[in-house]
């Protein structure tokens, strides 16, 4: 049987590559657009996966430390070590900022300060090795763009890059860099030296600090300023066998904090922070998708335009109308199928050149196809109503 619909296409086969390339970037963009909500996704879990812990201990009223701000002093891992259930516990500071290559150019990360050997560290290398001493030496991820024995300048002190790690990025998709725990703590919460040098002369004429019968009172309060002992986070490793939810508890009721397990976490990244950027791209999806649909529907209407004559002949030699509706409806899914596979191609070849981790997984391409076959069909009714009220006289008019 002779394919009226593939006839129809070979003889206005330009336009219709044509159309097809223009709806296939336009899927190909929409797909992109979920790829980057699933993105930000995997690089939330991605982010408490690296950490390596059951539990998130930071400040009380807080919800931690990728949320919002959170402070603890360093001593309090020493009594959480103390807990029953918990296995290994280490301090954690997070830091978001600019660093400063040798060369001048500047690259946004998230600094973490770690204890070498603990939960937090990277747990895996590409080159190089882990963290050793206690100052100046970083772990760095590979999206970074430093190599191994680069330098890097954290606030007033360079890094040494020591070792090269991947996939280790902040919920926001910023690559990490690891350093010294105490560099960490001087780097996000001492001043700068000015700022220092004014406090020190503040306090020294402050007569409740600096008083005459009270010998090292002075030196005790300066030594405070120009010292920290905060941390953001500390990150807990649980025993086998204990269940994070009653370890969460014990330490909420005898340390007068807050804890958070790996649900209650993911709940806060991706139902929370990532919500309004959820609904963002949804919204541009819905926009994609009428837009794909107006394209559809109106190159198929002006090609039943254009062969209003021939469609009349069809009805005068007794074709019927659903044979014509059939037609119309396969160049319809034919559009759709070739907008598709070019989109596909094209969300598959531009993924990696986005500055964010662009996640494709089948199941969206899936959806996206049925999506696209549904649109193309709705789109083609126009044109199927319009073809079914030729007039056969038209064929001899």
């Amino acid at each position: 049987m002779i394919s009226l619909a593939g006839r129809d296409i070979l003889h206005s086969w330009g336009k219709f590559a044509l159309t097809g390339l223009g709806l296939g970037l336009l899927i190909g963009v929409t797909l992109s657009m979920a790829g980057i909500y699933r993105g930000m996704v995997d690089d939330a879990q991605a982010l408490l996966s690296n950490s390596g812990a059951d539990l998130w201990v930071v400040q009380k009223d807080t919800q931690g430390p990728y949320a919002e701000a959170s402070s603890l002093k360093d001593d309090v891992v020493r009594s959480v070590r103390g807990m029953p259930g918990v296995n290994q516990a280490a301090n954690v500071t997070y830091l978001t900022q600019q660093v400063q290559k040798a060369s001048g150019d500047e690259v946004r990360v998230m600094v973490v300060g770690i204890e070498p050997g603990q939960p937090g560290e990277p747990a895996y290398l590409m080159a190089g090795r882990q963290l050793t001493r206690s100052h100046f030496e970083a772990v760095v991820d590979v999206k970074t763009g430093f190599k191994l024995g680069e330098s890097l300048k954290v606030r007033r002190h360079n890094y040494t890059v020591v070792g090269l790690t991947q996939r280790m990025v902040s919920s926001g998709g910023d690559p990490m860099v690891f350093i010294p725990l105490k560099d960490a703590q001087e780097a996000q919460f001492l001043k700068d030296n000015d700022t220092v040098v004014n406090d020190r002369i503040r306090t020294a004429a402050n007569p409740a600090f600096n008083r005459p019968g009270i010998p090292g009172l002075l030196e005790a309060v300066q030594g405070l300023q120009t010292s920290s002992h905060n941390v953001n986070a500390i990150l807990v490793q649980l025993q086998p066998g204990w269940q994070a939810d009653e370890v969460a508890e014990q330490l909420k009721r005898w340390k007068h904090v807050q804890v958070f397990t790996r649900a209650g976490m993911e709940e806060i990244l991706v139902a929370k922070l990532i919500a309004t950027s959820a609904k963002q791209i949804g919204m541009f999806l819905a926009i994609l998708a009428v837009v794909s649909a107006a394209i559809v529907a109106f190159i198929i209407y002006t090609m039943t335009l254009g062969k209003i004559r021939e469609i009349a002949v069809l009805k005068l030699i007794g074709t019927r109308n659903i044979t014509i509706a059939g037609m119309i409806l396969q160049q319809a899914m034919g559009l759709g199928l070739i907008g598709f596979m070019v989109g596909k191609v094209a969300a598959t070849l531009w993924a990696p050149v986005f500055p964010k981790y662009v996640l494709l997984q089948t199941q969206d391409a899936l959806t996206g196809l049925v999506a696209t076959l549904l649109i193309c069909a709705l789109a083609s009714t126009l044109a199927i109503r319009v073809a079914l009220k030729v007039d056969p006289a038209e064929a001899i008019g």
